[in-house]
């Protein structure tokens, strides 16, 4: 992580990158549904570079915590890291939706 980067950045990177991965699995969800099963393999490996893009950043900033860096709290850095679980929350469950889908 840069260290010229501000508090608000890394935040708005995080909700950027989860919510871009969040809103692509959706979109592999509904391609899904229409039988684009080719298409929704796609969007979901789309949709797993954003949210490990987020990851990644949330990993960083736990190394440089370890480190003795701490972060500031705030309720965007909160706003932030929730928009990273259910991001990966709702690829998880629509991974497995897509699943059933193929299997009917």
């Amino acid at each position: 992580m840069e260290n010229n980067l501000d508090l608000e950045t890394i935040a708005m990177t995080l909700v950027g990158n989860s919510g871009e991965g969040r809103s692509l699995a959706y979109e592999a969800l509904n391609e899904a549904k229409k039988g684009n099963f080719e298409k929704a393999e796609q969007l979901l490996k789309e949709s797993q570079k954003r949210i490990l893009a987020a990851h990644d950043i949330q990993t960083q900033l736990i190394c440089n915590e370890a480190n003795g860096n701490k972060t500031e709290m705030c309720l965007l850095m909160v706003h932030a890291q929730d928009h990273l679980m259910t991001s990966i929350l709702a690829k998880e469950l629509i991974t497995e939706l897509i699943e059933i889908y193929k299997v009917k």
